[in-house]
């Protein structure tokens, strides 16, 4: 079938291009390891003719992106929408980028709220994954990674709210970068452990700052050998992180949308905390990006 958008999901370590046809379906997909922060000298344009230039000349179709190619740091910053976010208002802001003469990029803007306790919120990617896991009003999905987002759909497909948490990264920087990674041997599952540093993190989620130190504690009096620590305070984290979230917003079911890894360790914790799961279906970003050309006239579905 005949081409009709190029995709493209470019977050902060990986480009993804997905070649779409009238009906929003895949022709071919093509990856490279040029996130955003990779990119050299900003050259933006070079990476992506690099990874997909040939279905620009062969094809001639419209061009939109998602992710933090929007950001700052990215190619051109796109404005934040405010919640409640939906596909009219990402589509009446679309940023337009030059990738060379004739081949116009049209990225997706973020999204912005404020929380119950007042604090800004944003998301930059995960909003059009949300677009496109057909969500029903009331829904609340999580989206798992280096920050952790939980969104609440509202009517008409809208992203009402959500919550930012930043579990991925600070377990990727107490690992790394400090002492608690200093007694673990990484490589090896420990389902057990992680199950343990779930039922600690769900339980102490008020004591965070102290609870989290248990991860070399148990190292150095014996309770948990080297291999079983990493997924012991991968367990508590994840622990912290839904007992805070269902601590104000009460959750009986939540949707998982994201790495089948991470999901299913998100599965197991929310199973501990007593929250039923289910998972969006594969091709959630690319749906959504199909849905906001649809909505920004850039493509037109076939009968």
């Amino acid at each position: 079938m005949k081409a009709s958008l190029i995709a493209i999901d470019w977050g902060t370590s990986n480009l993804r291009a997905s070649l779409l046809d009238a009906h929003g379906g895949l022709l071919e997909a093509r990856s490279a390891p040029g996130g955003v922060m990779a990119v050299p000298d900003r050259r933006f344009a070079e990476a992506l003719l690099a990874l997909c230039g040939d279905w620009i000349d062969t094809h001639a179709v419209p061009l939109i992106a998602s992710g933090m190619i929007g950001s700052r740091q990215g190619w051109r910053e796109a404005p934040y929408v405010a919640c409640p976010a939906g596909l009219p208002a990402a589509a009446s802001q679309l940023v337009r980028v030059q990738v060379r003469p004739g081949a116009v990029l049209h990225i997706v803007p973020g999204i912005r709220c404020i929380g119950i306790d007042g604090v800004h919120d944003v998301m930059r990617g995960e909003e059009t994954q949300l677009w496109g896991a057909g969500l029903a009003a009331g829904d609340c999905c999580v989206l798992p990674g280096t920050h952790s987002k939980w969104a609440w759909m509202g009517e008409e497909g809208k992203v009402e709210r959500f919550e930012t948490f930043m579990t991925g990264e600070f377990y990727g920087l107490l690992t790394k970068h400090g002492i608690l990674g200093r007694l673990m041997a990484f490589g090896t599952a420990r389902p057990e452990t992680f199950d343990a540093g779930v039922r600690l993190g769900l339980a102490q989620h008020g004591n965070a700052l102290h609870v989290v130190f248990a991860a070399r504690t148990a190292g150095l009096m014996g309770d948990i050998d080297p291999q079983g620590l990493p997924d012991y305070l991968s367990g508590i984290l994840i622990g912290l992180e839904i007992a805070s979230a269902t601590a104000r917003h009460p959750q009986r079911s939540v949707t998982l949308l994201g790495d089948d890894d991470l999901c299913g360790r998100y599965e197991t914790a929310l199973g501990i905390a007593g929250v039923d799961t289910r998972r969006a279906s594969d091709g959630a970003t690319t749906r959504g990006q199909w849905r906001v050309a649809l909505q920004a006239g850039l493509a037109k579905e076939m009968a």
